[in-house]
């Protein structure tokens, strides 16, 4: 039995972070009609990425935030939560200040997800919460003090250019409890990502749990960035469409026609046609 994993942004999703109408009804016929078995893997939260993916049939638990949660659409609920221990958490409020930088702090509490800032201290971070809002309908919640949250936190999001993100990926890159990705946003050439999570969560363990949940011999995952690298290590095959990072373009498999051009939905669709032709 074979899964299908893809990464949204820059991936599956064209440069308007939209899934086209061809992509959607491709992945659906084929999830109907050849009993595709087919699932996401994202940085984004599940507000974002479950109404990009409406009207996409899922059956299995989506990958979300870099593997710090697994969202089941089925019974719409987690099915794993990791989230960062209370000292952990402070360390890097504390590090985060130091460094003259500002954050999106992501916790979850019964099964909900809020978002809070203390400041939208860019323009990139503005635009970012503007686009989640509007668009998708996301909560957020200013506070005066991350350190004055109660709820479980999970997820920091960090956006800002790559020379001043570069002092506290240094500094917390070897840090024990924490993994971070790192990496340019595909829709902005000068703005950077820097993302902070439980060491035990990332794209790597939310295939490793697929696979081990439901028994999938074969794991055929699609990327584009860095921060997809991981789920490819514990794939059988790594594709990346054509617009990829060239750091990933060097540790793949296959290159296929970019996410400006449905490349993810055009290669399963004529592999499952050549299946049928060679039955």
């Amino acid at each position: 039995m074979e899964l299908f994993i893809s990464d949204l942004d820059g991936t599956l999703l064209n440069s308007g972070a939209e899934l086209s109408d061809f992509t959607r009804n491709t992945l659906n016929r084929l999830i109907s009609e050849k009993n595709m078995n087919f699932t996401v893997a994202t940085a984004r939260t599940y507000a974002s990425a479950g109404k990009i993916l409406k009207g996409l049939d899922l059956k299995y638990p989506v990958v979300l935030m870099n593997g710090v949660l697994i969202y089941d659409p089925q019974s719409e609920k987690y099915a794993v939560v990791n989230k960062l221990e209370s000292k952990i958490k402070a360390h890097i409020i504390s590090e985060i200040r130091k460094c003259g930088l500002s954050a999106f702090m992501y916790t979850v509490s019964e099964n909900q997800m809020m978002t809070y800032y203390e400041e939208l201290a860019n323009k990139q971070m503005q635009d970012f919460y503007d686009e989640r809002r509007k668009k998708y309908y996301k909560s957020f919640e200013q506070t005066a003090d991350f350190g004055s949250v109660n709820s479980d936190v999970i997820y920091f999001t960090i956006i800002d250019k790559k020379d001043r993100l570069a002092p506290l990926y240094n500094f917390l890159r070897d840090c024990k409890g924490i993994s971070i990705t790192y990496y340019n946003d595909v829709y902005s050439e000068d703005m950077w990502y820097l993302e902070i999570f439980s060491d035990k969560a990332s794209k790597r363990n939310g295939v490793k749990y697929l696979r081990e949940r439901y028994g999938f011999d074969k794991i055929t995952a699609f990327g584009d960035n860095t921060n997809d690298l991981p789920m490819f290590e514990v794939s059988d095959e790594s594709i990346v469409v054509s617009n990829a990072n060239q750091a990933v373009l060097s540790q793949c498999d296959h290159i296929i026609a970019s996410n400006e051009e449905d490349g993810v939905a055009k290669y399963l669709d004529e592999y499952f046609s050549k299946i049928t032709e060679d039955d």
